[in-house]
């Protein structure tokens, strides 16, 4: 196990710039610049570096698309929106690692030419939105951003880097989205293609990459991209900052190499769960992903292929614990009023489909739900799944579909079969009987 940490550093007041820079901060932007930008991004394609904000999208890929040699305006979106439910590892770098951030932003930009760049944090995050207003005020007026750095580190290149607060809405979380709050417009999520880095920002190339990924970049330039290839698991590598939460003893972010154990975050690093209870389910990377039951979590890694291999996702770390007394159908129907109450609105499938998810859990929770219900809250999220412009309407789809598919008992223990449903309209003469569900054909 690696004892090493590269983004939450136990260094006291390491949040604070002169504290940051006493331990080398800002001198290795100073060692970037002396490369060419094509080399900076040859170096974090062999670290293996992949998104954090969870599609797992191979950072130095995703940066080669950007054009080359254009004197067109280009532009790098940090996002920090973090809404995903279970997911609170962002605010974390931007209290106590916020320089190594700046300084992960400066070298991606001179990488992809981008003058300007966005850190767009999520509108609820206000105290976060403070500490890391107050640490890039500081950055400027040491001259390590904006025009003042061309002087500062011996330089042609200079970028001016931003804070966008966002208005708390769940879809800015998706690229396109962000892009479009970015520009003042209505936050919904554009058809792709084309993709960002062929019209983003104001029809101009841009690349989003999330606040955990961009800090990872300064170890990597400084120690070598194999170097970062070399910690946890080859084909997803580097530390992870995973967030716990649930029926745990000891909830919080732990960073962690890929590939550590989810039994060990659990009960070794996490304190086990609360009460010794046996644990039922756990969602390993934020609300979205599809869950799993707890007797599956031994010799379970935490990397993207381990998780893929048992039909989940490393999504955002977000790992959610519930134990053996967790009433699967109450969080089911919490999740699904979330995603709700979250869809942007525009495409059917999810503004619809969410609602009627969410009555079907309701009648459920009522004690009127039947098994016929199971069936239709998987064929809905069937409907959804892959007909939506952005993934919201997976994020809404896969808890439904997949905690009934590997819970089915814990939902049939909700349903009856004796309930007395009325049909209405059937001929005018019975149009007010009521008749058992057992005779009822469906269709």
């Amino acid at each position: 196990m690696m004892s090493e940490k590269i983004l939450l550093k136990e260094i006291p007041n390491y949040h604070e710039i002169e504290v940051y820079k006493k331990h080398g901060g800002y001198q290795i932007f100073k060692k970037a610049v002396k490369k060419n930008p094509d080399e900076i991004i040859e170096e974090v394609k062999k670290s293996g570096l992949r998104g954090r904000g969870g599609a797992c999208f191979p950072t130095g890929m995703k940066w080669s698309f950007m054009p080359k040699g254009s004197s067109t305006p280009k532009y790098l979106c940090i996002n920090g929106d973090e809404s995903e439910p279970g997911s609170f590892k962002d605010r974390q770098i931007f209290e106590f690692n916020p320089h190594q951030l700046i300084e992960g932003i400066l070298i991606s930009a001179y990488a992809i030419g981008a003058q300007t760049c966005y850190i767009y944090i999520r509108g609820e995050y206000g105290k976060w939105i403070k500490l890391m207003q107050k640490a890039l005020d500081n950055a400027y007026a040491d001259g390590l951003v904006g025009e003042k750095m061309k002087k500062t580190f011996d330089c042609e290149f200079y970028t001016e880097i931003y804070i966008h607060k966002g208005a708390g809405a769940y879809v800015c979380g998706e690229e396109s989205a962000l892009m479009n709050s970015i520009e003042g417009k209505r936050g919904y999520p554009r058809v792709k293609p084309p993709f960002p880095p062929q019209y983003g920002l104001w029809g101009y190339p841009t690349t989003i990459n999330n606040v955990e990924t961009i800090t990872n970049i300064p170890a990597i330039i400084d120690k070598g991209g194999g170097w970062y290839a070399g910690i946890g698991e080859s084909k997803h590598p580097g530390t992870l900052l995973f967030g716990i939460s649930g029926h745990v003893n000891k909830p919080g972010v732990y960073e962690l190499p890929t590939g550590t154990l989810l039994s060990d975050i659990i009960y070794k690093y996490a304190g086990g769960v609360l009460g010794d209870k046996k644990i039922k389910a756990i969602i390993p990377g934020g609300s979205s992903v599809p869950p799993i039951r707890g007797e599956e979590i031994e010799g379970l890694k935490m990397d993207a292929e381990s998780l893929k291999e048992v039909g989940s996702a490393i999504g955002t770390g977000g790992i959610i614990v519930m134990d053996e007394d967790a009433d699967l159908v109450k969080i089911l129907a919490r999740i699904t009023k979330f995603y709700h109450h979250e869809s942007c609105g525009q495409c059917t499938p999810c503004r619809e489909g969410t609602g009627w998810m969410l009555k079907t859990l309701n009648r459920i929770l009522d004690g009127k739900g039947t098994s016929h219900d199971l069936d239709l809250l998987i064929d809905v999220a069937n409907n959804i799944e892959g007909h939506t412009i952005c993934a919201l309407g997976d994020a809404a789809a896969w808890p439904v579909k997949f905690t009934i598919e590997r819970f089915r008992d814990e939902f049939e223990a909700k349903v009856s079969k004796s309930i007395q449903l009325p049909v209405m309209n059937k001929v005018h003469s019975m149009r007010l009987t009521s008749i058992s569900i057992d005779n009822v054909v469906i269709e």
